[in-house]
């Protein structure tokens, strides 16, 4: 409202201000989980039956659709030629060919258009950041080796102008790490890219939590009480998981809480998953071993440009690898043995790839990146198909971080979290035209610019008098 001056600290304001409360869709009652996700995970607190922080997002109600004459990648199958799908209270109905609308359901024609799932990130610092040019810094916890207790989503900054940014690139799902300044970093969040004023508004129900450990250089800078060494990591990662575990035992005899060993205990009893930041071939071999001593599953190595080099030890593993197209490198020592063809081989040796984007930035390409590391692996001669690559950005991420029964994929049953694109997504011109999330129209590219998501994105008034 041009002139107007709003009192930050007025609750009315904000109601007026607009941006971020206009259809959120999370001010509503929580509801209980979708049926088709697993319940969210309990912690190991005696006999808590509800954990602390739950989701409390909410679709909005939806209108019916059908999507007709689309061009469809379904993140888990064969490429559809003339297809539709058709959506009704936020799920997918039926998709595939030979679509005929029921009567009175809206319908759009893609005219021949792409149609992908919602793109799914899991690895960002969205909200939170890594350091303090990204975000509001907030991501990393400096001191000490171990700040496992730390919970992520205690740092998010929902009204961050860059979630609006991300929804226009088409990601729809989101897990947010802590930084990798420490052997064991904290917990993750997962969340449904909507507007929210709190964390637990954004949270995907059912989403299991991740627990967030870094090797190499990041956590061994020898500062704060941190390892200076490799070998000085691998001491404190076997003497906090040992205290993890007889911890563990404690709790089940009803000891006190550790909020330090909590979620560690959760990844040794596999209620969380472990993401592990790790860009070294030998360093990931020593991690596994690590595994195999404490009877942990490694969720997936982020980063891990070398992991072309084990990528047979990592199909056999059942590790998957979550990465770049590879052509940004060198920035520092461990990133320097980096190919363009990373997810191409581990795709080929029968692994699981993924790509992330770490960077806000590139948070918006990650179509591209997906597309980048495909061309590569063709030229390299290896058989990398389209659908192959679209599932690096869709299924694949959600099958790693725990939502593929939920998302990733257009198949009837799931929600319905999808892109309509005004070209082949795999194209560096291409766009998103429409953006659904849980069949809410959550991004018209015909109608940006539209009322910004946040209040960051208002801009300021000035009264007369004010300094420049």
């Amino acid at each position: 409202m041009p002139g107007k001056r709003l009192n930050p600290l007025s609750l009315p304001a904000l109601a007026l201000s607009g941006a971020l409360l206009a259809g959120c869709a999370s001010l509503e009652a929580p509801a209980a989980p979708p049926a088709s996700v697993s319940a969210p995970v309990t912690q190991i607190v005696g006999d808590q039956s509800q954990p602390p922080f739950p989701a409390t997002y909410r679709p909005k109600a939806s209108e019916p659709f059908a999507i007709i004459n689309a061009k469809i990648y379904t993140g888990a199958g064969p490429l559809i030629e003339n297809g539709g799908l058709l959506v009704r209270d936020g799920r997918i109905v039926q998709v595939g060919t030979g679509l005929a609308p029921p009567e009175g359901v809206r319908v759009i024609d893609a005219a021949g258009r792409w149609l992908t799932p919602g793109i799914v990130d899991p690895h960002a610092h969205i909200g939170v950041g890594s350091s303090p040019v990204e975000a509001n810094g907030d991501g990393s916890n400096e001191s000490g080796p171990n700040a496992s207790g730390v919970w992520v989503e205690h740092s998010l900054w929902t009204q961050d102008p860059m979630f609006e940014r991300a929804l226009a690139a088409g990601v729809t799902t989101i897990m947010i790490l802590p930084g990798s300044a420490n052997l064991f970093n904290g917990r993750t969040v997962t969340v449904k890219n909507v507007p929210a004023l709190s964390p637990q508004q954004m949270k995907f129900p059912g989403a299991p939590y991740g627990l967030k450990v870094a090797c190499g250089e990041n956590p061994t800078s020898g500062a704060g009480g941190k390892p200076s060494t490799r070998a000085g990591g691998m001491l404190a990662y076997r003497t906090t998981l040992t205290a993890a575990a007889n911890y563990l035992q404690q709790r089940k005899g009803g000891g006190r809480i550790d909020p330090a060993l909590e979620t560690i205990a959760g990844a040794l009893n596999g209620d969380v998953k472990v993401h592990i930041h790790c860009y070294r071939a030998d360093e990931m071999l020593q991690m596994i071993d690590l595994a195999h001593e404490f009877g942990f599953k490694i969720a997936g190595f982020h980063h891990a440009l070398e992991a072309f080099k084990i990528a047979p030890v990592l199909a056999r593993e059942a590790i998957p690898v979550i990465t770049w197209s590879g052509d940004w490198s060198g920035y520092k020592m461990e990133a320097f043995d980096s190919v363009m063809e990373n997810a191409a081989f581990i795709h080929a040796a029968g692994g699981l790839a993924a790509m992330h984007s770490d960077n806000v930035m590139l948070m918006q390409h990650l179509n591209q990146e997906a597309a980048r590391a495909m061309t590569a692996g063709q030229e390299a001669g290896l058989d990398i198909r389209p659908e192959d690559a679209i599932a690096w950005i869709t299924l694949n991420p959600a099958r790693i971080i725990g939502v593929d029964q939920e998302t990733g994929s257009l198949e009837a049953g799931k929600a319905a979290d999808l892109i309509l694109w005004d070209q082949d997504p795999l194209s560096v011109y291409s766009r998103p035209d429409l953006v659904f999330i849980d069949g809410v129209l959550w991004h018209d590219r015909s109608r940006t610019p539209g009322p910004p998501r946040s209040d960051f994105e208002l801009g300021h008034s000035r009264r007369p008098g004010d300094q420049p």
